[in-house]
């Protein structure tokens, strides 16, 4: 075996041995200073015999200890002196005096905060649940004259888009009426027999947000290539059908548009219109009807 193992197996021997030792030295000076130092009249009264008298039995260290214990109590308890008094009449408090406990006082604030939070709560769901009459999606929304709502459509080059509806407007052609009536619901008829359509910009395929094409005259959906001409009927791609509507009303020569009443688009192969398409497409169709 190599010195350097020998040193290496050695220096924790000796640290471990060298703790032991500081160890037990400090057991046996905590022990020793414990310890009194007792008389020789007390050692020698311990070595003799220890003799009870008649009736007497051994008391044990912890009964000592009591004792001693209770005779420390007893000593540093003033000795209190007891005067006789006359009983006093008992007078009932007054209410306004004593006021509120402070239970009370915790009781009733919190019996309050539940009252408040509870109400603010019913309030809230309340004010949820009641029917809003503010205008914009879900309600009925004066969209405008019709007139101003045509020269709009014009001004964006055959389409206008409303935000707070989420619907596009265009031109519906007095030519298709005599198809249209054979298709399409009396709630969507009012607004073509005044000469609009109001469209739900949602793709049918998968909610897509549709916009319209200018070159080509149609909404073209640029997430999936669904086509649908400027009425919103299926021209190509793989949407299930035409583009959903608003019912619609005419009240003298405003356009009003329910947007909490929506309708479902016309299915694949309507057509009442005849449009097709006046220019380049703005995506690639996903084919044909």
């Amino acid at each position: 075996m190599s010195p350097g193992t020998i040193i290496a197996i050695a220096v924790p021997v000796l640290v471990v041995l060298a703790g032991v030792l500081l160890f037990a030295a400090a057991r046996r000076r905590d022990t020793d200073s414990a310890q009194g130092v007792l008389s020789s009249e007390t050692l020698q009264r311990d070595r003799g015999p220890v003799r009870l008298g008649e009736g007497e039995r051994p008391v044990s260290g912890r009964e000592v200890e009591r004792a001693a214990a209770l005779a420390r109590r007893e000593a540093s308890t003033p000795a209190t002196v007891k005067v006789a008094e006359p009983p006093v009449e008992w007078v009932p408090p007054d209410e306004d005096t004593i006021g509120m406990t402070r239970r009370q006082f915790f009781n009733r604030s919190i019996v309050v905060s539940f009252a408040m939070g509870l109400s603010g709560f019913g309030a809230g769901v309340l004010a949820f649940l009641w029917p809003s009459n503010v205008g914009g999606f879900g309600s009925r929304i004066t969209v405008g004259k019709i007139d101003d709502i045509k020269a709009a459509i014009a001004e964006g080059n055959g389409f206008a888009y409303y935000p707070e509806g989420r619907m596009w407007i265009t031109e519906y052609p007095s030519s298709a009426l005599e198809k249209a009536r054979a298709v399409y619901s009396p709630a969507e008829l009012t607004g073509m027999e005044a000469g609009l359509i109001a469209l739900y910009q949602k793709c049918p395929h998968l909610g897509c947000r549709v916009p319209e094409c200018v070159t080509s005259q149609w909404f073209e959906c640029g997430c999936h290539g669904s086509q649908y001409n400027r009425v919103g009927e299926k021209k190509g791609g793989p949407a299930p059908r035409g583009m959903d509507r608003f019912a619609m009303e005419v009240s003298g020569d405003t356009f009003i548009v329910n947007t909490g009443e929506i309708i479902e688009g016309p299915p694949i192969g309507t057509n009442t219109t005849g449009q097709e398409a006046e220019g380049p497409h703005c995506v690639s169709g996903g084919g044909g009807h």
